[in-house]
């Protein structure tokens, strides 16, 4: 085996966020990847979070992080308004980069990262967890191995809860300009992972929707102004033809999960799970011409690169995510996802919200 990366975690909170939600379990028990350093914005938590986690190092400031000779690679956990700054610098500093998506807070923001990143012949990965998910490689790949034959149609919904109230340290969310709702992160993620498994979108039609306009902060008791979008329609077309839907949603009461369909002229593929597929384990189901009714899909466990001892859910994804960045910065490889994936899908995602806006299809 190679030597493990060294890696520095830039937002690694001991408690609050998506760094101890997903990746610090996931890199703790890794062979691929070594914690070598973790930074914060504050002194006592990045201590906090080294002993926590077992980091060798502790900063406060990322750019004495980058300066560190020790650091290979680095993990952007920040949240979406400084991915830009950060990722940037730490591009110029040479260090190989796996940032969490959204890639930038806007389009331009990220063809910038992915071009510097090209130009500095460095390693860059993009948080597309769903595309780590094994049972989501395993339908890209039963889809593409003709399973269900010949691509016609599908459909992917997913609901999640807790629209209407929230602690202040989140309402944050509330603001569409600060890159974080729920057309950019969980609607992303969730059509990511559908054009991950059955290609790209020709055309798109939707509706971008903010159905709750107020929310209640629980600890300060006051209402606050939403702008960002909860609710998301999208119809379109696939490059291959196939016609495709798509309603993902932040709901106040009893969210149902996810669930996806694809059907063809040889058989159905579906997928479920309690939440998004970058979060959850996925069960998958299909049907072929004679079959009875559904099957149930195991994963095959050549699919499973993350260690046994991966929590699973989100550090299980994230797991197998950091598994493929540390092959390719040792192998000298393209890696999957990388930038260029995000600034595919950060276009997508204007095009939703440009379609929405102007009440017409638009062609991708």
């Amino acid at each position: 085996m190679a030597e493990k990366v060294k890696l520095g975690v830039i937002g690694a909170n001991p408690t609050r966020g998506w760094g101890p939600r997903g990746h610090l379990p996931a890199i703790v028990p890794s062979r691929h990847v070594e914690l070598t350093a973790v930074c914060t914005t504050r002194k006592e938590s990045a201590e906090a979070s080294a002993a926590k986690y077992g980091a060798k190092m502790a900063f406060d400031d990322y750019r004495e992080m980058l300066a560190c000779p020790d650091i290979e690679a680095v993990a952007v956990l920040l949240r979406v308004p400084a991915h830009y700054q950060v990722t940037m610098d730490a591009l110029n500093a040479g260090k190989h980069v796996f940032t969490e998506w959204p890639l930038g807070n806007t389009t331009a923001e990220a063809v910038e990262m992915r071009d510097l990143a090209e130009v500095r012949g460095l390693t860059h990965m993009v948080g597309l967890q769903a595309r780590g998910n094994p049972a989501v490689v395993y339908a890209r790949d039963l889809v593409a191995d003709g399973y269900v034959g010949e691509v016609m149609a599908c459909h992917v919904s997913a609901a999640r809860g807790g629209v209407l109230q929230r602690p202040s340290d989140r309402t944050w969310q509330r603001d569409n300009s600060l890159g974080a709702t729920t057309l950019t992160i969980p609607c992303a993620h969730t059509i990511d992972a559908l054009r991950f498994i059955v290609g790209d979108f020709a055309s798109v039609s939707a509706v971008v929707s903010t159905q709750a306009r107020q929310w209640l902060e629980t600890d300060t008791q006051r209402y606050v102004d939403v702008t960002a979008p909860d609710n998301v329609l999208v119809s379109g077309r696939l490059a291959n033809g196939a016609v495709a839907s798509v309603y993902v949603a932040a709901v106040p009461l009893k969210a149902y999960g996810y669930g996806m369909e694809i059907y063809g002229r040889e058989g159905t593929l579906a997928a479920t799970s309690a939440n998004t597929p970058q979060i959850e384990v996925v069960r998958l189901r299909g049907a072929k011409t004679g079959d009875t009714g559904f099957q149930d899909l195991p994963v095959p466990s050549e699919y499973v690169k993350a260690p046994a001892e991966t929590p699973e859910m989100e550090p299980r994804n994230v797991g197998e995510m950091y598994v493929r960045f540390a092959d390719a910065i040792r192998n000298g490889t393209r890696c999957e996802p990388d930038f260029n994936t995000a600034v595919d899908l950060h276009r997508l995602v204007d095009a939703i919200a440009a379609s929405s806006e102007q009440g017409r299809a638009v062609e991708l």
